[in-house]
């Protein structure tokens, strides 16, 4: 059995567009054709099939709650314990460079890895069987509304503080990367047009950068605050 073929045995679906399979694990260092549109579309559907599991599970919690509940189930963290345990690190297809680097064994590549492969899937077969694959693999993970006080990250924190206030979610965007294929760095935009700021952080993934960008205009949000205050008193 190829190692492919084992995968989708692990995952519990099996692709009529093998491509898209061979896409989700292929890194950027191995191909011009790799998964990071997959990835993007993945976790936008993470995210729905994961807020349809807390609403039916934990449905009386506020919102906020729910999303930082949600927030510590889809962190990379989390990310990185399922791709473990699928073994997707077996049939990653890496660059040489990467390869050396220990790019096999690298949270951030392999949890995007896995979501890339939840973005295939909902491609392949469509969101009933997406949202089929990421149950399964939450299955052994009990929710509870303790979970809630687990940290927050900075992109969670800039969201709820938008929200309280009745603003529209911000808006992330590469900006650029730059280095070597296996070494990249991710230079990403955060903007909150209602509020006619733009901040930028850098990572060494996409989802790195928006965490740093989202840190810097949360900063720059309170800053602001803390001035009006001020002038206030």
């Amino acid at each position: 059995m190829t190692t492919l073929a084992a995968l989708e045995q692990r995952l519990g679906h099996r692709f009529e567009q093998q491509r898209l399979l061979e896409r989700a694990v292929t890194h950027r260092s191995f191909s011009a054709d790799h998964n990071e549109r997959l990835e993007f579309l993945g976790d936008s559907v993470l995210n729905l099939a994961i807020s349809g599991l807390l609403f039916e599970r934990l449905g009386d919690l506020p919102e906020g709650d729910l999303s930082r509940v949600r927030a510590n189930l889809v962190r990379q963290e989390t990310l990185f314990e399922i791709a473990t345990r699928l073994d997707v690190s077996s049939s990653l297809r890496l660059g040489d460079g990467e390869k050396r680097s220990g790019g096999q064994k690298r949270p951030s590549i392999l949890a995007d890895a896995l979501e890339a492969l939840i973005g295939a899937v909902y491609l392949d077969a469509g969101f009933d069987a997406a949202n089929s694959l990421v149950r399964r693999l939450y299955a052994g993970l009990e929710l509870h509304a303790s979970m809630q006080a687990m940290a927050k990250d900075p992109k969670t924190e800039l969201q709820e503080w938008l929200q309280a206030r009745k603003m529209k979610l911000p808006a992330y965007r590469v900006v650029a990367t730059t280095g070597e294929a296996h070494r990249q760095t991710f230079d990403i935009e955060c903007a909150v047009p209602e509020a006619g700021l733009v901040e930028r952080g850098i990572g060494s993934s996409r989802r790195a950068g928006e965490q740093a960008a989202a840190a810097a205009m949360l900063q720059t949000l309170l800053a602001r605050q803390s001035r009006v205050a001020a002038k206030k008193a």
